[in-house]
């Protein structure tokens, strides 16, 4: 049986594909989809916390709930670009492993 990857080891992979993302996302639809900025803000802090945390699992209760809440779950909008998506789809998934 293997065991579940940790959240530092999924963070790895899915920040770097969302640093790269996110600003591109934003430009592209946050005119139209101002919540995104708020989004963008809240993954700068995730990766600011994550840094500074080194090894340490660091606490993002708040920024999880507060994405959540923005998103609304992540659902996505039906008027948006597929990397859009992906983007949606990356932090859902890196909210599940910090709580798992």
């Amino acid at each position: 049986m293997t065991r579940p990857e940790s959240f530092h080891e999924i963070s790895k992979n899915h920040l770097k594909l969302l640093a790269k993302y996110i600003p591109i996302v934003d430009r592209v639809h946050g005119p139209h989809h101002p919540e995104f900025r708020e989004v963008r803000r809240l993954f700068d802090l995730i990766v600011d916390k994550v840094k500074k945390a080194g090894s340490i699992k660091p606490n993002l209760d708040q920024e999880w709930n507060d994405l959540r809440n923005i998103t609304h779950h992540y659902s996505v909008p039906n008027d948006v670009c597929e990397t859009y998506e992906a983007v949606y789809n990356a932090l859902e998934e890196l909210d599940k492993a910090y709580y798992s």
